[in-house]
């Protein structure tokens, strides 16, 4: 079955940086975009960043836009963002999502475009 698990997360000053992974399993990797969301308490789920499964094109939420940067390890199953510059309003649980259809041409930022969500990684950012 499809497994997603996040690692990378935790407490960073203001500024500081850190780098987000998530090991993917139980599917053809390589033919799904993968994206990343992120929770704040009492807030909903919200669209980061995806790397398309040709891994060429990349989509960004505005707030990060700069900043952070998705990329994807296909030999690996391994898909990554790297977060930069980041700020108070950066903390969340970070999870990462497999799109709903492989090979799509369009990189989605719809939450409901993507499922199999992994158990979330908590980014804590102090100001």
């Amino acid at each position: 079955q499809v497994q997603l698990v996040e690692s990378g997360g935790g407490l960073v000053q203001a500024g500081g940086s850190l780098r987000l992974s998530c090991a993917a399993s139980g599917f053809v990797f390589n033919t799904y975009t993968m994206g990343w969301f992120r929770q704040a308490p009492g807030e909903e789920r919200e669209f980061v960043a995806a790397a398309s499964w040709y891994a060429y094109n990349t989509l960004y939420a505005d707030s990060v836009k700069g900043r952070f940067t998705a990329s994807r390890d296909n030999a690996k199953n391994t898909v990554y963002l790297q977060m930069n510059s980041l700020k108070p309003e950066d903390t969340a649980i970070y999870y990462c999502a497999v799109d709903r259809s492989p090979l799509r041409p369009v990189v989605p930022s719809d939450p409901l475009r993507y499922n199999y969500y992994g158990q979330g990684t908590q980014v804590t950012v102090s100001s």
